[in-house]
């Protein structure tokens, strides 16, 4: 184990700032693993001197950074790319060590991030602008994109790495530095990835504070970076709560955010759906990371003549859902990431008991010589109303809840025509992530994927809430937060816009017809 944490730049003792040079003179944190409380390292975080200090230093690094061709910071990104792919497997052991997730999602959430930087690549050539057509005779209008500054970006710990590259990427082929403040529960993945960016950057002779760290305390670096006008734009990945937070303070000084907040993620499930299809999606969607994504499925939406069909076959499925250390090869399910999430899902489904809901399957706490020091639970199925005051929150955790809809004995013509109730119960929380629905119906789908279905920022056909691609974008309406990542044109977010027009007549004109004179 060792030896791969040295390849990735972690020691025993690390320092926990960067911004060309490593910094950390504050509280030092202590690092374990969910898999069974051992500690891995410690991190130095940064005081609030230091805080501040790499908040100048990748705003010196952006003045720089911003005067290189767009496809020249692509190909450092480039770079990047293949640096990632020659760190994939240590990489994403790290994750699993650290965060809790199986290997096959560390690796994975690497891929995402090599994904990511492939398409930041091509991206790198096709900032455009549009060219508009001016009313006044002899004059050219266009509009054009330039680099906005610092982007802050904030993460959570349940994809530690993925998220940083979503952000980053984009930013650094539109021109932008990027402040990472990581989770303090998964920091070491932050040190690890800023040193493979920091060796890329140095072989490229580019600053490399373009790609700068702060592992510290909210209350000293996160509160610091929200406030400080250097920092036009702040990334935000969290819980709705602090979201809300983070779009007071940096809205206070008319700063930009990108919020992704919660999920309360469900599938439709209709009479005419393929339950081949249904099953490994639910599966992975609901026990996948532990139920600890933003879009993990929350809520199961299933029509009264197939739902006891539905939760028999699940609750045989979950049965066989082997839940164990993360690092070995056949575990399907690791860890929660800590004693408070295992605690956070107790409580939870004391209020599902409470509020008249039943316990299908699964919901205990691991423990004694099998489970030694690790945060285990076995994935749950609970059968409630979608107006429970549980049911509306989200709880990162692997519960999922099984709600009907329809007339157990209606007719197919019926069933079609009551697909409105399903979306109707669907749309019925606060949150607006990512949804999905399994039907053979074209009108079904349809009606879903309409301006009357699905009320989220991603909506799925006879596909899973998760597993989203980098080259669509990714967010959520409601109190999701609205925010935008990756792919189709979220690099808009990155730059600022501007409108320009040319005058090569000799005459001024003025718009609309005015005269002035």
């Amino acid at each position: 184990m060792q030896d791969f944490l040295e390849r990735l730049g972690i020691e025993d003792r690390n320092l926990g700032g960067f911004a060309g040079n490593w910094v950390g003179s504050g509280p030092e944190l202590e690092v374990t693993t969910p898999i069974d409380g051992s500690v891995i390292a410690y991190v130095r975080q940064v005081s609030e001197e230091e805080a501040d200090r790499i908040v100048a230093k990748a705003h010196e690094a952006f003045l720089e950074w911003r005067k290189i061709p767009a496809p020249k910071r692509g190909e450092v990104v480039r770079q990047l790319g293949l640096a990632l792919r020659e760190h994939k497997e240590d990489l994403g052991r790290l994750v699993s060590l650290e965060m809790g997730k199986i290997r096959a999602e560390g690796e994975g959430e690497v891929q995402e991030m090599i994904d990511i930087c492939d398409f930041a690549v091509g991206l790198s050539r096709q900032l455009y602008g549009n060219t508009m057509q001016s009313e006044r005779p002899d004059h050219r209008m266009f509009e054009q994109w330039h680099p906005l500054g610092v982007v802050g970006v904030i993460t959570a710990f349940n994809f530690p790495v993925a998220v940083w590259s979503w952000n980053a990427a984009l930013a650094a082929v539109c021109g932008d530095s990027t402040l990472w403040k990581p989770s303090s529960s998964v920091p070491l993945c932050g040190i690890a990835v800023t040193h493979i960016a920091e060796k890329v950057c140095r072989a490229n002779d580019v600053n490399p504070a373009i790609f700068s760290l702060s592992v510290g305390k909210g209350s000293v670096v996160g509160e610091r970076l929200l406030r400080d006008k250097r920092i036009p734009l702040v990334s935000f990945t969290g819980s709705t709560n602090m979201g809300t937070r983070v779009a007071e303070v940096v809205g206070k000084r008319l700063g930009r955010t990108i919020l992704e907040l919660g999920g309360n993620n469900a599938i439709v499930v209709t009479p005419s759906a393929n339950m081949d299809l249904v099953l490994p999606a639910i599966l992975f969607g609901a026990v996948g990371t532990a139920g600890q994504r933003c879009t993990s499925t929350r809520r199961i939406i299933v029509h009264e003549s197939i739902r006891e069909e539905l939760v028999d076959r699940l609750a045989a499925a979950y049965e066989g859902i082997r839940i164990g250390d993360p690092l070995n090869d056949d575990t399907l399910m690791g860890p929660l990431v800590t004693k408070g999430a295992v605690e956070d899902m107790m409580n939870a489904l004391d209020r599902v008991k409470a509020e008249g809901g039943e316990i299908v399957a699964g919901g205990k706490q691991l423990g004694g010589d099998d489970y030694p020091g690790g945060h285990y639970v076995t994935p749950c199925i609970a059968t409630v109303e979608n107006e429970y005051s549980i049911v509306q929150e989200e709880t990162f955790a692997p519960i999922l809840y099984i709600i009907g809809y329809g007339k157990k004995g209606s007719s197919a013509k019926e069933a079609v025509g009551e697909i409105g109730e399903a979306i109707g119960i669907h749309n019925d929380v606060p949150q607006g992530l990512s949804s999905a629905i399994f039907t053979d119906s074209v009108r079904e789908a349809e009606y879903f994927l309409s301006h009357r279905g699905s009320d989220c920022g991603i909506a799925n056909v006879n596909i899973g809430t998760s597993g989203a691609e980098i080259g669509g974008a990714f967010g959520g309406e409601k109190e999701t937060g609205g925010g935008r990542e990756s792919g189709s044109d979220s690099w808009k977010a990155y730059m600022r816009r501007q409108t320009n027009t040319v005058n090569w007549s000799e005459d001024l004109p003025l718009a609309q017809g005015i005269s002035f004179g």
